[in-house]
């Protein structure tokens, strides 16, 4: 069976690791893993949106959505409020096992590791941060977008980067043009409004911006 960073249940050996990134404006060791994504060093990816984020609220709730062995949500807690909770969300147990150790080296408390199952229906956030996991293929994508970007509290941003090679225009059109709202019946849903745009680019990726309008 293939073992895929997006596998709820890695097979592969774990072969931990530390190495040290740059969150918050500081170098942070962590422990990363073999059957998480990209174990080895930050992905280029997530470096470009760390490096275009806001400032995580004061208070409330961020999802970091598909947070691998943790560093958003990590660079969140270490610069937002005390009173900020962070729900790092994965399906890979693994990853969830090393934020979760990654969070509490540092003393961490406000980063909740969690599966889908885990966060409350009623739960809204401020903010969704996400390099999401394209290659596990556009209708599964989609279906992960579709489940999260409208539990955006109102005034609340998503921001997403993406591979322009992977897909990044495609998608941004996609969400610009509401489908994403859609019943699976195809009817019309879209009674809340969103507005999508590329908000910047940078070594081969976009920069994706959806904002649930107050």
């Amino acid at each position: 069976m293939n073992d895929h960073y997006f596998s709820a249940q890695p097979s592969s050996a774990a072969r931990r690791q530390e190495i040290t990134v740059s969150l918050a404006g500081r170098q942070v060791p962590v422990t990363t893993a073999a059957g998480t994504f990209s174990p080895g060093h930050l992905d280029t990816g997530t470096e470009v949106l760390l490096r275009r984020l806001p400032a995580p609220p004061e208070s409330g709730h961020l999802l970091d959505l598909g947070c691998g062995w943790g560093p958003l949500a990590l660079h969140a807690a270490l610069s937002g409020g005390p009173d900020l909770t962070v729900w790092a969300l994965d399906i890979n147990e693994r990853a969830l096992e090393l934020t979760g150790e990654n969070a509490s080296r540092h003393g961490l408390t406000q980063v909740r590791p969690v599966t889908a199952e885990q966060v409350p229906e009623q739960l809204r956030f401020h903010q969704i941060w996400s390099n999401p996991p394209i290659k596990v293929g556009k209708p599964a994508l989609h279906a992960l977008l579709r489940s999260w970007l409208p539990r955006l509290e109102p005034g609340g941003t998503a921001w997403l980067v993406v591979a322009r090679q992977l897909g990044a225009d495609s998608l941004l059109r996609w969400l610009a043009s509401g489908a994403w709202l859609d019943a699976d019946d195809g009817t019309s849903t879209q009674t809340v409004p969103f507005r999508a745009a590329r908000h910047s680019s940078a070594k081969g990726f976009r920069v994706l911006t959806v904002e649930r309008l107050p």
